[in-house]
């Protein structure tokens, strides 16, 4: 079957738009134009960026400096190089993760990836790969798809950078880890994941990026860290839609 070329879809466009407007991703009122929010919905968003920690992209009050470090990654330094978020997670993060993960509408992967695409480092080259957080099989195949690599596949294309969605592996089934102290979420993932046959020879001092939708704790991400670290990995930088911080809830 041919497929629909872009000059046929131009005019196609305004027919399109009457019969399926497009509609915020928050609310659903309609919108100009494709992956917008409206503005209540855009003026409800806390975006996260500088001034942070340097390693944990915590929000700092004021600009601390180059390279400066919160008083946690002080103490005890997390496996992951950098973390960086979108957003903090809030009533409009969540709703959007949730219309992903579990309403099927994987046209937000674009849409959220195309947000990333500010905290991707301006120098990645050709030895950066873009890796997602993995689903265990029996979660991939009662879902359908993996959130994280819809997301990772998207920012592959607005980057060029290379991605590898079947390199790392989920071999544990976990619990939801909702509810559940740091301690109790590190316990749960550690040993969850392992490199596919043959990883070590794409890791051997790659920087990887690593994309996850939702950072609580940090715990998946630590554990997936330290298998891509024993892999040859050079380096991990964390980059997820939405983060909850210090002292919020993580429903």
């Amino acid at each position: 079957m041919q497929l629909i070329t872009r000059p046929v879809l131009r005019l196609l466009r305004p027919v399109m738009d009457y019969a399926l407007p497009p509609r915020c991703p928050g609310c659903g009122i309609i919108v100009e134009d494709d992956d917008r929010f409206c503005l209540p919905c855009w003026s409800s968003m806390t975006f996260l960026g500088e001034p942070c920690c340097d390693r944990c992209g915590i929000p700092f009050p004021y600009d601390m400096g180059a390279d400066a470090l919160c008083g946690p990654c002080l103490a005890n330094p997390p496996s992951i190089d950098r973390s960086r978020a979108v957003l903090a997670y809030g009533d409009l993060a969540r709703t959007v993760a949730l219309k992903l993960k579990y309403g099927r509408r994987i046209g937000l992967s674009r849409l959220i990836a195309q947000q990333m695409v500010r905290h991707v480092p301006l120098d990645a080259g050709e030895n950066v790969l873009i890796v997602p957080v993995p689903l265990h099989r029996w979660r991939l195949w009662w879902r359908g798809f993996n959130q994280s690599a819809l997301i990772a596949g998207q920012l592959a294309r607005a980057t060029s950078i290379s991605v590898n969605s079947e390199l790392l592996v989920r071999t544990k089934r976990t619990p939801p880890l909702r509810n559940l102290n740091p301690m109790a979420r590190k316990k749960i993932v550690r040993g969850a994941f392992a490199l596919s046959a043959n990883a070590k020879a794409q890791l051997k001092d790659r920087d990887i990026i690593l994309i996850d939708d939702v950072h609580t704790s940090g715990a998946t991400a630590e554990a997936c860290a330290a298998a891509l670290r024993k892999g040859g990995a050079r380096s991990v930088m964390l980059i997820c839609w939405a983060r909850v911080l210090p002292d919020a809830p993580d429903d």
